[in-house]
């Protein structure tokens, strides 16, 4: 049957969500949404529904989505992202080559309207299980950039944590500190492969002002007003429904450059775990680059996380639709 290609609207939420439990089934990706999570994403102030959204329908049901969504600053390349489901029974050579088309063509459209002139980047990550849509974006012309890496420790048997070096305090986290937070959130993760920096709009949507965002269990180092070292994390209801497991995401961790290397990010990460734990946390999981140049994996590893799924980045620089 001939499929029909248009743009997502919010009252396709409900189709969305079971077009990814379809595909979970299969991918085991271990992610799970909710109705209420898919809305919350599609809601974000870098997409563009009308524009820069495509479902595909077979009849009233919906087995395939792509997505792409805009950087908040091309420095000096725009990083466009992107993503897509496909339901298993529809993974064939015609989707595929569906998808990679309007991917090129749909980003160069979003990139002209946003920073037009800029160098533009194609992203798109994937878990290591989802080799279907790896193997069509391979042959569309996309490398592979990155991987990243999933790491996990369980709390009930907590190794003992790094401390804080003497003369630091872990902070909780308040709203007052939002705008210095992501003022530090910019600043540490800089030189990070494949970051940019985040306008107030999308950060509060993305991260603080996200009804999973969990300030409780969230912790800064301040100097004064300035913030120098934080942990934030975030609690999906939907992977624990599906689980049975309490996973608290550690989102974003980071430090200035003056503070690294002394320890803080390690003992404040501990501080997190045990608080983590104190409120009844089963697990902690967290995401990072292989190729981190601030070797994080060892702090993590330090707090007794362990790699548990890879991630991987596939690019495409200077696509032309």
């Amino acid at each position: 049957m001939d499929l029909t290609w248009r743009p997502l609207t919010l009252a396709d939420v409900p189709a969305l969500t079971r077009l990814y439990t379809a595909a979970e089934e299969v991918d085991r990706t271990g992610e799970h949404f909710s109705e209420e999570d898919l809305r919350e994403e599609l809601e974000g102030p870098s997409i563009d529904l009308p524009r820069a959204t495509t479902g595909a329908w077979d009849g009233d049901r919906l087995v395939g989505y792509g997505l792409i969504r805009r950087r908040d600053a091309a420095d000096p390349v725009h990083m466009i992202r992107l993503q897509s489901i496909v339901h298993p029974d529809h993974r064939d050579d015609v989707v595929g080559g569906h998808l990679a088309e309007w991917f090129s063509r749909t980003s160069r459209e979003v990139h002209e309207r946003t920073f037009p002139g800029a160098p533009l980047e194609l992203h798109y990550g994937l878990h290591e299980n989802e080799r279907w849509i790896a193997g069509v974006l391979a042959g569309a012309g996309y490398r592979h950039g990155r991987t990243m890496v999933t790491m996990r420790v369980g709390l009930a048997d907590l190794p003992p944590q790094p401390p804080l070096p003497d003369g630091f305090e872990a902070v909780p986290f308040g709203f007052e500190y939002d705008g210095a937070v992501l003022d530090a959130r910019n600043d540490t993760f800089a030189d990070h492969w494949g970051s940019t920096i985040y306008e107030p709009a999308a950060w509060r949507h993305l991260v603080t002002g996200s009804k999973d965002f969990r300030p409780d269990l969230s912790f800064l180092i301040l100097d004064g007003d300035k913030v120098l070292a934080f942990v934030l994390c975030h609690f999906y209801a939907a992977e624990a429904a599906a689980t049975g497991v309490r996973e608290l995401h550690a989102t974003w961790v980071g430090t200035r450059e003056v503070l690294r290397g002394r320890g803080v990010a390690s003992g404040l990460l501990g501080h997190t775990l045990r608080a983590a734990k104190a409120a009844g946390f089963d697990r902690s999981a967290l995401n990072v680059d292989v190729d981190n140049a601030h070797r994080a994996l060892g702090v993590y590893e330090r707090c007794g996380y362990r790699v548990a799924d890879e991630w991987h980045v596939y690019v495409l620089s200077d696509p032309r639709g």
